[in-house]
This record gives C-alpha cells, structure tokens and sequence, in this order.
C-alpha cells in the first residue's frame, strides 16, 4: 500500500513539474493547516519536520510556489516569522489529481463492516506507533 501511494505521488509530482519531495512538504503544509494545535507551518518546522537543510527548504518552497502550489506570508504580530499556506489553485489541482484516490478509498471502505474498520484502525495505530518507535 505504501508502495502505491509513493507511486500515485510521484506521478502527481511529475505532473506539477515537482520533486518527491514538494509533494511530501505539501503533506505537511496541509496536515499543520489541519492542525488547530499546531499553528500554520513555516519555513524552520518545516525543514525540522522533514530534516532537510534551510537552502533545500528554500528552494523546495520556491518551486512550490512559482507551481501556485502554496504561498508565504509574513505573520502580523512579526513580520520575521514566515507562514507557509497551501495556496487555493494548489488544493484545486490536488483534490482533481487524487480524485480516484478518494472515490477508490471510498469504495473499500464499503467493503468492511464498522466493526472490521475498528479492528484495521487499531491495527494500523499500533503499527505506526511501532514505526515512530524504530525510527527513534
């Protein structure tokens, strides 16, 4: 499954001119905006998150932006901090190119009983936590 999800991004990458990894840090834009914990991504927690150097961070966020894949804006209280937002025309060409993602995701989950899908959500909460833990 992983396998395929890394191929669907890859064509998604080379189908907005982009590297593996833009589509990876667009992932983490979008997850912090999903994130009312977290706050909107910038520039340094981005580069911490995908343990990238500041110059690839850079050069990540401009291809990304010259795309109209996301957009920066300095934050109002300190005009230092820079926000990074996944840009509007950036969501329209996602949501269009994963599309089939989310009808096929649809269509297995209709596959499984409610009680089925808790026992697979467990199961895969508890492999991501074993992963967290190999990768510490």
């Amino acid at each position: 499954m992983n396998a395929e999800f890394n191929r669907i991004a890859q064509e998604f990458a080379r189908s907005q001119g982009l590297h593996l990894t833009d589509v990876q840090a667009l992932i983490a834009v979008l997850d912090a905006e999903q994130d009312d914990d977290v706050g909107p991504m910038t520039p340094g927690r981005l580069r911490e998150q995908m343990n990238l150097t500041s110059g690839a961070v850079t050069a990540c966020l401009d291809r990304l932006e010259s795309a109209g894949h996301v957009r920066r804006v300095r934050a109002a209280d300190d005009r230092r901090v820079v926000h990074v937002h996944y840009a509007r025309a950036g969501r329209a060409a996602a949501r269009e190119y994963f599309r089939p993602l989310a009808v096929g995701t649809d269509a297995a989950l209709g596959r499984f009983t409610r009680d089925e899908l808790h026992v697979v959500v467990r199961f895969l909460s508890e492999l991501n936590h074993q992963l967290a833990l190999v990768r510490r």
